[in-house]
């Protein structure tokens, strides 16, 4: 039985899902510290280290989630998987709530979450027990060799996975490639960063 009952967190806040299959929905985001996957491009390295952040308790978080109304809990990072999620999980749908995970896969899931996103990474995979714990693959693509490396990723998962490209933020000229791409292979979607777009945090 796990010992868990709190959190390095960064954050933790109500706001809008910016990206993937439930962009546009309100969700209470919870983003915890730590992270040795190491994106060039990631745009939340204040997350990468454990260190220097708050710890908070699990009941505090599950009250501020509440609190919200909204519903959804979005466990994100940082790479959330490093952590021992179980306990938290738990509380949240205790507290009858839908969590949400966004993981790179490069640890084992832990925890059973009602909606997992995985982001796989070039600089760390994804565990291969992760693949059939995903509903929903989504790739981030800077370079064209990108389309290869994502399709070798949903070959690892369920057909019923819906899978997307999201353009890098700092490579907006790829856009009209996966646009392109996505014509010609509807099995993908296109991923944007509405948040962004819209200015939400």
């Amino acid at each position: 039985m796990s010992t868990v009952d709190s959190y390095p967190v960064v954050d933790h806040y109500y706001t809008i899902q910016g990206e993937g299959a439930w962009a546009g929905r309100a969700a209470y985001f919870i983003r915890l510290a730590g992270c040795d996957v190491g994106c060039p491009w990631c745009d939340t390295k204040e997350s990468w280290s454990a260190e220097g952040h708050p710890v908070v308790a699990i009941d505090d978080l599950v009250v501020s989630a509440v609190a919200s109304a909204c519903g959804i809990v979005v466990v994100t990072g940082g790479e959330p998987a490093m952590h021992v999620l179980d306990p938290l999980v738990d509380r949240l749908h205790e507290a009858h709530l839908t969590v949400h995970l966004e993981t790179s896969g490069a640890y084992p899931i832990t925890g059973s979450f009602d909606w997992v996103t995985l982001s796989p990474k070039k600089y760390k995979p994804p565990v291969v027990e992760n693949y059939d714990k995903v509903d929903e693959l989504k790739v981030i693509v800077a370079h064209r060799s990108d389309f290869r490396w994502g399709e070798r990723h949903l070959e690892r998962c369920a057909e019923s996975v819906r899978a997307s490209f999201q353009p890098e933020w700092d490579s907006p000229q790829i856009l009209p490639l996966i646009i392109e791409y996505v014509k010609g292979h509807p099995r993908w979607a296109i991923s944007v960063q509405t948040h962004k777009y819209l200015r939400i945090p």
